[in-house]
């Protein structure tokens, strides 16, 4: 173990100070200096290197019971990250080691060794274990091959089809043998992105007109499963498209996580019970049984360049709200990274 006299005495952590009504707003978010305190038995100190911001942190802004605890006011937050050990205390970890861990949105995170996992940059760059290796990466293949239960020759839809995980479940619905894949992107140049690079059939801008009229034209037989990450009217046009015995898996529904009012939509879930649909919410949590299948599948597929990804990275943990936010509103491509400088 290294001693603590090379250690820093502070590091920058990021704090909620106030819980958002609607929109979050940088005010809501402090970045503070925080000590930093040898690791104790059993335990690990990290300097992280890269942390992910994801769209479920917003619904952990929100003082309310849910699947996990709501972030608590004046406490640092947390969010996947990697780093790289400076000390430790537990065996099978040294100084040097590469790990991922949940104690993100700061500089420097003492935690116990279960709960680091070794990664190997060797393998794979180390951004990619937070995004097309990690838990974005997992939450697509499950969602699509085991949730949704995706056949070949289904025809599939996916909206926030340029995200972390839309894009991946589009390439994986293509590798796996969809007749058609229809993806869904806020700009007309992620929708270039998704038929051009990612192998989309067709893709829309849902913001140059109906979604529901746009997916009727790009899925005339249908679709047979939908992957939702928006909600709203993205859940209604999917239903209206879905063919009977269809299947759609309810990942996120980013549209409302600011919203102040119910949504308007979806206005025709009676068209569940005729078609027979199954409408299935998930959370990655409950399919970690997959994770070896889903990392030597898929980090095959990226060795191979079957499977491409994009990545949005922001320098400088003081811009770690600021990339959040900006997640929010759809300015990243692929999976939200915030580098922090060595």
């Amino acid at each position: 173990m290294s001693s603590p006299e090379s250690l820093p005495s502070t590091g920058r952590e990021w704090h909620l100070v106030s819980r958002p009504e609607g929109w979050p707003v940088p005010g809501d978010f402090a970045l503070r200096e925080a000590p930093v305190e040898a690791p104790g038995e059993g335990e690990v100190l990290v300097r992280n290197l890269y942390l992910s911001v994801d769209p479920y942190m917003r619904g952990r802004m929100n003082d309310v019971k849910s699947y996990v605890p709501p972030f608590k006011l004046d406490e640092p937050m947390t969010g996947g990250a990697v780093g790289i050990v400076v000390a430790s205390q537990a065996e099978g970890f040294a100084p040097g080691d590469h790990v991922l861990h949940d104690l993100g949105w700061r500089e420097f995170a003492r935690l116990r060794a279960k709960y680091a996992t070794k990664i190997s940059p060797e393998l794979a760059p180390l951004t990619s274990y937070l995004g097309v290796l990690g838990m974005p990466g997992l939450t697509a293949y499950a969602g699509l091959l085991e949730v949704a239960s995706m056949q070949k020759d289904d025809a599939v839809f996916v909206s926030g089809a340029a995200g972390a995980v839309g894009s991946q479940v589009g390439q994986i619905a293509k590798l796996k043998g969809a007749s058609r894949v229809i993806g869904s992107a806020g700009s007309d140049e992620k929708v270039r992105l998704l038929t051009e690079e990612y192998g989309f059939d067709a893709a829309f801008n849902y913001k140059s007109g109906s979604v529901t009229e746009q997916l009727k034209e790009a899925a005339p037989s249908g679709i047979d499963v939908y992957f939702d990450n928006v909600g709203g009217d993205h859940l209604e046009a999917a239903i209206n498209r879905l063919n009977v015995h269809g299947r759609a898996t309810i990942c996120g529904m980013i549209s409302q996580y600011n919203s102040t009012e119910p949504p308007a939509a979806p206005r025709n879930l009676a068209m569940v019970i005729g078609k027979r649909l199954r409408l299935q919410g998930m959370l990655v949590m409950d399919h970690q049984d997959l994770m070896p299948q889903f990392f030597e599948e898929v980090s095959g597929w990226v060795r191979s360049g079957e499977l491409k990804y994009r990545e949005t990275l922001v320098e400088g943990i003081e811009q770690a709200a600021d990339a959040f936010l900006g997640l929010l509103k759809g300015e990243n491509t692929g999976k939200m990274i915030v580098g922090l400088a060595d």
